[in-house]
Formats: structure tokens, C-alpha cells, sequence
């Protein structure tokens, strides 16, 4: 008896493992260039002290993606056309606006990324043809590459290959864990909640923007319909849910700040001007010679990987708001596709270093999250909206991952106020002050649709 009931048990995970997926999209979207070089420029820059926003990264991850999942499975229908029903259209248009903005910018910034590193590599080298050291031709070559591997649905095999390097470089930075020197003693001053000097509210909002971030939130419903889930699968669903945010995506987290935090600092690499070359000193310890060769080429699979699957969310958002099919058998879908792949290119005309510029975007994403958030909490305590509102518990859950996601992302704004004449640090406030009024808004409708029910 007891062996049968282990070979059931074995056969049931062993069905999970097989149907995992949408949010294992997430993950690999989360554990893209930009969270890596936050963690990265946290760890060179404050040692230990931003652990505590490292493992609060992982769990508020989890459980932001188990909300939007329940969303998904109990409406059975994309996110936007969920507000539109319930909401109205001009929620509906904000929250596309919403993610179009800080999926828009991430997309600028990776792109920014994989361009410098393309021309890195080449120039490391010593490929003596000028042009193939440009970062413009490779942000040219690389939105061409994505527009027709996207449209055409070819683009998976290059995906693949770049998680196969994402996963060498993640497990590289596993393997140095236990290598290099990490002191207890030190570590454990990290759980301590502080914000570190000048800086450390954009780092530590990055950080966390790289797990709760509005584009992973709304994308969930999505994916999840394309496998056809429905309620019936909510085991499977958590079950994905807590495998790839929790146990992957924080593993790599934790591996990746805590070898920085041991290596870099010691390195005396400086934080001000870190760039990838130097970033590959953290895995020094175990790749020796070729940590500089390893680290590039984990980070240009990352950047390859992660725009694959960023490049589709503002086309599903825009094709749920208008009502096409979310395929490239819709001419207007597959258009949207290839529009936003080639627009990418832009990034790499914009200059400066990618290490700051995606610090940056990470956290102008999590200023846009807390409406995100505010909407699918609104959704499912709506009985109107889904069959079996949230639980008391649930609800606790999201409105302490709501107040840590606006805390931080004001942290980062409070900072941006005090450079608002420049031109970017503007944008950001004016976009803030835009989110705020909106999730007030939000509140006062919740409220009075409350009131009139009693």
C-alpha cells in the first residue's frame, strides 16, 4: 500500500513537471538582464544590506503572481477585458497605458543591453571589422532577428538556446555560493529592513520591480489562457506558481546578490562606474580566465530571452482592448508584434551605461505596479467579477504586497524629486503623481459601489 501511494504521489508531480509553463514565462522574464544587474550594482554597491529586500523580492513575487493567477483561472478571460466589463473602458485604457509605458521602457533598456553586450563580444574577440563592434548594428540586427522569429513563430529555437545560457551562468553563480567567502556574521545584518545611502532606494526598488512588476502581473492571464487552464487546474497553477517564482527565481536571486556582496566589493569594483566587464569578477572564483566570456554570454541569453517574451505584452494588452485575436494568425496581432520588435532597435542609439539605465527602468516599472495590483485586489472582491471572492488571508497578503510595492516605489520617486528638472527625473514624477490619482480613484469607486450594495 504505502509503495502505491508514493508511486501516486511521484505520478502526480511527475504530471506537474510536465505541465508547467505560464508562469514560468514569468520567472524567465524576471530573472532577465535587468533584475541580474540590479542585484549585481546592490551587492557591489551595500554589501549584505539590501538582502532583506532580496528574499521580500521572491515571496511578494510569488504571491503577486498567485493573485493575478486566481484572476486569470476564475474569469477565464484576459485581464483587460475583465476591467473593461467590469470597470469600464477608460480603466481598461489605463491599464494598458500603464503596462505599454514601463513595458516599453524595459524593452529600450534591454535592447540597450543586448546591443553592448553583442559589440563587447565582438571587440573582446579582436573581430577587426568596425561595423560588427557597433552596438547600433547589433540593436538593428537583433529587432530584425525578433520581428521575424516572433511573427513567424521561429523565434523559439533562439529562445531556447538562451535559456540554455541563462542557465549556465545562473548555475555558475549557484556553484560559487560555495566557494567564495560569505560570512554568516555579515549576512545576517541584511534582514534588517534599511535603506542604504544615496541611491539604495532606486537599487532596492529594482530589485524588488524585477519580481512585482506590472508586466509579469498582467501577462499571467494571458499565458494562461493559451495552455487552456480554468479553474479545475488550480493545484497545477499554484504549483507552477511557487516552483518558479519562489524556489527558481529566488534561488537565482539569492546566488547571484550573495556572490556579489562577497566578491565584488572586495574586488573594489566601484559601483558609480560597474559595467560587465567588471560585474564578471563575481565569477571569478569559479569560472577562473573565462568568468569574463561566461558572464557576457549569460547576460546576452538573458536580454535575448527575456525580449522574447516582453515583445508580445503590449501587443496581447492592445489586442484584448480592441478585440483581435491574440495569434499571429491576426494580421493585426502579428503587425503589433513586429512593430514593437523593430521599435526596440531604438534602444541601442541611446547611449550611457546599460547597468544604470536598467537599474532605472526596473524601478520606474514598480511605480506603475501598485495600480496593477490595486486593480486585480479590486477584481476579486467582486463577486460580480469572479465566482469565489478572496479570502481574508488573501486579501491581507495583497494589501501588505500593495503598501511594500508603493512604500518602495515612493522611495524611488522621493529620490527622482530632488533631480525633477531633469528631464527623466520629471517623467517619472509626472508618472507617479498619474498613478497615484488613479489607484485614489479606484478606491472611491470600490467605496461607493460598496456603499450602494449595502
Amino acid at each position: 500500500m504505502a509503495t502505491e501511494q508514493r508511486s501516486v504521489t511521484f505520478g502526480r508531480v511527475g504530471e506537474y513537471v510536465r505541465r508547467l509553463g505560464p508562469t514560468w514565462l514569468a520567472g524567465a522574464i524576471a530573472a532577465g538582464p535587468a533584475t541580474m544587474v540590479s542585484l549585481l550594482v546592490a551587492g557591489a554597491s551595500f554589501g549584505y544590506t539590501l538582502l532583506w529586500v532580496v528574499v521580500l523580492s521572491a515571496v511578494l513575487g510569488t504571491f503577486g503572481q498567485y493573485l493575478a493567477m486566481r484572476l486569470g483561472l476564475l474569469t477565464e478571460a484576459g485581464i483587460v477585458s475583465v476591467v473593461e466589463e467590469h470597470l469600464g473602458s477608460f480603466w481598461a485604457w489605463v491599464l494598458v497605458i500603464d503596462v505599454v509605458l514601463a513595458a516599453g521602457l524595459a524593452q529600450l533598456a534591454i535592447m540597450l543591453t543586448l546591443a553592448e553586450v553583442s559589440a563587447t563580444m565582438v571587440g573582446s574577440a579582436g573581430v577587426g571589422i568596425a561595423l560588427l563592434a557597433d552596438a547600433r548594428f547589433w540593436g538593428v540586427t537583433w529587432a530584425l532577428v525578433l520581428a521575424l522569429g516572433l511573427a513567424g513563430g521561429g523565434y523559439r529555437i533562439a529562445e531556447l538556446g538562451a535559456k540554455v545560457l541563462v542557465s549556465l551562468v545562473v548555475l555558475a553563480f549557484v556553484a560559487s555560493v560555495a566557494v567564495v567567502p560569505i560570512e554568516p556574521a555579515e549576512v545576517a545584518t541584511g534582514v534588517v529592513p534599511e535603506i542604504p545611502g544615496v541611491g539604495g532606494a532606486v537599487v532596492a526598488a529594482g530589485i524588488l520591480g524585477g519580481a512585482v512588476h506590472i508586466t509579469l502581473l498582467t501577462m499571467q492571464s494571458y499565458t494562461m489562457r493559451a495552455r487552456g487552464w480554468t479553474a479545475d487546474d488550480q493545484d497545477i497553477a499554484t504549483f507552477d506558481v511557487v516552483s518558479s517564482m519562489l524556489v527558481a527565481f529566488g534561488v537565482f536571486s539569492l546566488a547571484v546578490f550573495l556572490v556579489a556582496a562577497s566578491v565584488l566589493p572586495a574586488a573594489g569594483v566601484d559601483p558609480a562606474t560597474i559595467d560587465e566587464i567588471a560585474a564578471a569578477e563575481a565569477l571569478g572564483p569559479i569560472a577562473g580566465d573565462h568568468a569574463m566570456w561566461l558572464f557576457l554570454l549569460g547576460l546576452l541569453g538573458a536580454a535575448v530571452s527575456t525580449l522574447g517574451g516582453n515583445t508580445i505584452v503590449p501587443p496581447y494588452l492592445l489586442a484584448d482592448k480592441l478585440g483581435w485575436e491574440q495569434s499571429i494568425d491576426d494580421p493585426r496581432y502579428r503587425g503589433a508584434i513586429v512593430v514593437v520588435a523593430l521599435a526596440s532597435a531604438v534602444g541601442a542609439f541611446l547611449g550611457g551605461a546599460f547597468f544604470q539605465v536598467l537599474v532605472l527602468v526596473l524601478a520606474f516599472g514598480l511605480v506603475g505596479t501598485p495600480f496593477a495590483l490595486a486593480v486585480i485586489l479590486y477584481l476579486l472582491n467582486d463577486p460580480d467579477v469572479v465566482p469565489e471572492t478572496n479570502s481574508p488571508v488573501a486579501n491581507v497578503g495583497g494589501l501588505v504586497l500593495f503598501a511594500v510595492a508603493t512604500i518602495l516605489a515612493g522611495e524611488f520617486v522621493l529620490e527622482e524629486l530632488e533631480t525633477v528638472t531633469e528631464p527623466v527625473s520629471a517623467f517619472v514624477v509626472a508618472f507617479a503623481i498619474a498613478m497615484g490619482l488613479a489607484i485614489c480613484g479606484l478606491v472611491v469607486k470600490y467605496a461607493r459601489e460598496r456603499v450602494d450594495r449595502t
